[in-house]
Parts: C-alpha cells; sequence; structure tokens
C-alpha cells in the first residue's frame, strides 16, 4: 500500500529537517520510496499503478511514500524539488538519493536493488 504522508507525518516516518537539519537520520525500520507528485501532473498519474504494484511486490521490504507537493509547499523546499515526479530513494544507513521523472517500473526494480539493497 502507498502511503500518503504530509509535512508532520514526513518527520515522524522519514526524516525530521527540523531536528536535524544538517544531518540525515532516517526514521524508518526499512527502506523506502518518496514519490513528490501533484494531482494535475500526467507523467505523476503514469507513475502512479507503478509505485502500487511494487507497493505489493516489495510488501514488508520498502516503504512507499507519496507526497502532494501542492499541498505540503514546505518538503518540497526542504528537499529542492524542482519538477515532479520526483523520487527520493531511501536506503536504511546510507544518504538518501533523488531520481527525477517518470521511470519504467524495470527502472524503479534496479533502484530498489542497487540503491536500496532489496531484492
Amino acid at each position: 500500500m502507498v502511503i500518503e504522508l504530509t509535512t508532520e507525518s514526513f518527520k515522524e516516518k522519514v526524516y525530521n529537517f527540523e531536528e536535524n537539519p544538517n544531518e540525515w537520520v532516517y526514521k524508518g525500520n526499512k527502506p523506502a520510496i518518496v514519490d513528490y507528485f501533484a494531482e494535475w501532473c500526467g507523467p505523476c498519474k503514469a507513475v502512479a499503478p507503478i509505485l502500487e504494484e511494487l507497493s505489493e511486490e516489495y510488501e514488508g521490504k520498502v516503504y512507499i511514500f507519496k507526497v502532494n507537493v501542492d499541498e505540503n509547499p514546505e518538503l518540497s523546499q526542504v528537499f529542492g524539488i524542482q519538477s515532479i515526479p520526483s523520487l527520493l530513494f531511501v536506503p536504511m544507513n546510507e544518504q538518501p538519493q533523488m531520481a527525477m521523472g517518470a521511470l519504467p517500473k524495470e527502472t524503479f526494480k534496479q533502484a530498489i536493488s542497487e540503491a536500496l539493497k532489496v531484492e
């Protein structure tokens, strides 16, 4: 299941940028993908069903979160989101990596394997 986050739930589940503004401290207990999207964004709508499929395929292994940039502008600013969809790949003990654009499913699977270290 893809979980939609607000700024407050993002700070609880992913990263509290107010407590740790200069150091990435991931709060989750398994790797994550954060999809920055907007309702009006065509490429975002193309990515949504892929993320739903991945959430089922990797259930229990990877969190898949969504952040509506129109409703949570502070999160867009913190991460310097300039275009959507933007996808933040969050491994357990490493720095997150950002990817942009509507990625195909195979590219997501490769990133989950390589960036998130999940098979």
